[in-house]
């Protein structure tokens, strides 16, 4: 596609879902995405073809959520103080709060694959077929290695 306006039009919504998949922040998931289309923008004339262009655009993500944890370790301190200022019931807060993140501890130790392909599927909303494109794997390999992950997390909560 020589337009790229056209791509940023077709694929800002995918690429920034998955973004927000990987830092569960807004505003964090919204620079991601911007600065994701800025190298693609730049690095056009690198892209090979060899895959899909919305798998490319997620690989760039990706990696620069990655350059952006490495230089600001804590990304993150800020987010449940926005999310608390914005919720009105603090007891529903609380308990999805506190339920999220025992699921979240249990992804944690998931091991690679499966930790990745969870979060992909649960919180990027990806489908089997394009997990299984970011891996170079099968879409039957996806949603095994997806059911994998449920039951050792439902394991794990028991």
């Amino acid at each position: 596609m020589t337009d790229f306006q056209e791509v940023y039009n077709l694929y800002f919504r995918e690429v920034y879902r998955y973004a927000l998949s990987l830092c569960r922040n807004e505003s964090l998931a919204e620079e991601i995405t911007q600065e994701t289309f800025y190298k693609a923008l730049a690095k056009l004339d690198s892209f090979d073809g060899k895959c899909k262009i919305s798998v490319w655009l997620c690989q760039i993500a990706k990696n620069t959520y990655i350059s952006m944890c490495r230089k600001d370790k804590h990304l993150n301190r800020n987010a449940d103080t926005e999310r608390f200022q914005t919720d009105e019931n603090i007891e529903e807060y609380l308990f999805d709060k506190e339920t999220a993140f025992a699921i979240h501890k249990v992804l944690h130790m998931l091991n690679e694959p499966y930790k990745e392909v969870f979060s992909l599927r649960t919180f990027g909303e990806l489908s089997f077929k394009q997990i299984a494109e970011l891996f170079g794997k099968t879409e039957a390999w996806a949603r095994v290695t997806y059911h994998r992950a449920r039951l050792r997390i439902k394991e794990e909560l028991k």
